[in-house]
């Protein structure tokens, strides 16, 4: 799993407010970390930017158009049309973007599920229905393995790309950001010209392509079973259309219906045709970039402004041992407890009434982290996981002092069995004996802190390695103008 070690935002790199995105309709990305968000077909024709709404989604029906024909055309797996269809359906993963699964860096896996004899086949037979619709091929994300969020997004942003560019030229003449004339040669031997920024974060030096956020979603429509699910049962036009055994697919969403919808949907014409409507009647929204419900981009400016918001002291580890180390991460941890409890970093831990995922707390702790080190000059370097994980400290002129951090919402329903088993197992692949389990109480916690205790205690009696537990009040709290 890769992890983050020093996020740095497009704004803060080129000395752009971050508000004058927002108003232009930019995500703001991070140079040297995904961002895990993804382009959505479906969201194209319904952006607020002409290079996407007319020329995105006329380039798109065009490609896929072409394909449906070649495909129609093809008399044998293999023959000159079907080559030349699969041709097509090459999509290079384009890291320039910053989107997407990766972690220390922008690069990703690349997309080469769209071009599997076994997709390729269904295309086919989907065709032979009689089915034209260029979203055919989109569609297929909610029953054909491997074409998940990230694979959609790489076809949406290869075939899409040269009205990216187009909207990168308005938009950057404005932000006033120096560019480079590039050539942008991709694997499937798709070649462009532009003026882009360079990002100096990635090797070799690649651009940079900014996205219009209206086209983002944290899941593409069709690979977001719960959306069309919900969507299908709440539209009256679209139940009535829908048989009951239909329906139960829909309601239970499970991996077994979803290749029972496969064969639903491929039995005939007029069924794949309604399988489009319900995916059509799901409205896809883009991800609320003010909200963030996932705080899957506040971290990141937290990250990048704490420091200077909240000025915090720390002393540089006396020596390169886990002791030292441990006493530093101790000080950054009482700082968040200060900063959860005291001075409303609370309020970050929620999206409206509801607790943020578990991996968002993660991230706001290693952003604080990462802040303090980097605005204090400390030989100490935090990285997080990309997904769920531990904190993991660690001297930069050694290996002796790593130390890791456990964040668990009070909400994790195995947040007593994290404790005794999960941190342990992370603390003996780290090779370090030193580790502290935060638990952010959010509501729900129960007996959950006695229960922890007592492992702890029970361990301890047994001689058996244990980590010391912190407990955060993170209930929202009022404001100072309500107190």
């Amino acid at each position: 799993m890769a992890k983050i070690s020093n996020p740095v935002r497009f704004s803060a790199h080129f000395g752009i407010d971050e508000k004058v995105l927002a108003k232009r309709g930019v995500l703001n990305p991070t140079l040297n970390v995904d961002t895990k968000l993804f382009i959505d077909p479906f969201l194209i024709p319904l952006s607020a930017h002409p290079e996407m709404a007319k020329g995105g989604r006329k380039t798109y029906e065009r490609h896929f158009e072409t394909v449906i024909k070649l495909l129609a055309g093809s008399k044998q797996l293999g023959d000159t049309a079907w080559r030349n269809a699969r041709r097509m359906m090459e999509f290079p993963e384009i890291k320039w973007t910053c989107l997407g699964y990766g972690g220390q860096s922008v690069s990703g896996s690349g997309s080469g599920a769209f071009t599997t004899n076994g997709v390729m086949q269904t295309a086919r037979e989907i065709v032979d229905l009689g089915v034209d619709d260029p979203d055919l091929f989109v569609a297929m994300g909610l029953f054909e393995d491997g074409i998940g969020p990230d694979r959609i997004s790489d076809m949406a942003t290869n075939v899409i790309l040269p009205d990216l560019l187009a909207f990168n030229a308005r938009v950057l003449k404005g932000l006033k950001v120096p560019t480079k004339k590039l050539s942008l040669n991709l694997k499937n031997g798709s070649s462009y010209e532009a003026e882009l920024p360079i990002n100096p974060f990635e090797k070799g030096a690649g651009p940079i392509i900014l996205v219009p956020s209206d086209v983002l979603r944290d899941l593409p429509i069709a690979t977001d079973w719960s959306d069309v699910a919900d969507a299908a049962s709440k539209n009256a036009a679209l139940r009535n259309k829908v048989n009951q055994q239909v329906a139960e697919i829909w309601g239970r969403k499970t991996r077994k219906d979803k290749s029972n919808l496969r064969g639903w949907a491929m039995s005939s014409q007029d069924n794949f045709k309604l399988y489009m409507e319900l995916l059509r009647g799901a409205k896809p929204k883009p991800y609320d970039m003010a909200g963030d419900p996932l705080g899957e981009l506040v971290w990141r400016r937290i990250a990048e402004t704490l420091a200077s918001d909240q000025p915090f002291k720390l002393a540089a580890p006396k020596k390169h041992d886990a002791a030292s180390v441990a006493a530093v991460v101790s000080e950054i941890i009482e700082q968040f407890q200060f900063l959860i409890e005291k001075r409303r970093l609370s309020e970050e831990l929620y999206h409206q009434s509801s607790p943020r995922p578990e991996k968002a707390a993660q991230r706001m702790f290693f952003a604080v982290a990462h802040a303090y080190c980097k605005a204090n000059d400390l030989d100490l370097t935090p990285e997080a996981e990309t997904g769920n994980g531990p904190v993991d400290f660690k001297m930069s002129s050694g290996f002796k002092g790593r130390v890791l951090v456990e964040i668990k919402l009070s909400t994790n329903p195995k947040v007593v069995a994290g404790y005794g088993k999960q941190l342990e197992t992370y603390k003996g692949a780290e090779e370090t004996t030193r580790g502290f389990y935060v638990v952010i109480d959010v509501g729900h916690i129960g007996n959950k802190a006695k229960e922890l205790l007592a492992v702890k205690n029970a361990q301890v009696k047994a001689g058996k390695p244990s980590s010391e537990i912190v407990f955060i009040d993170g209930i929202r709290r009022a404001s100072a103008s309500k107190l």
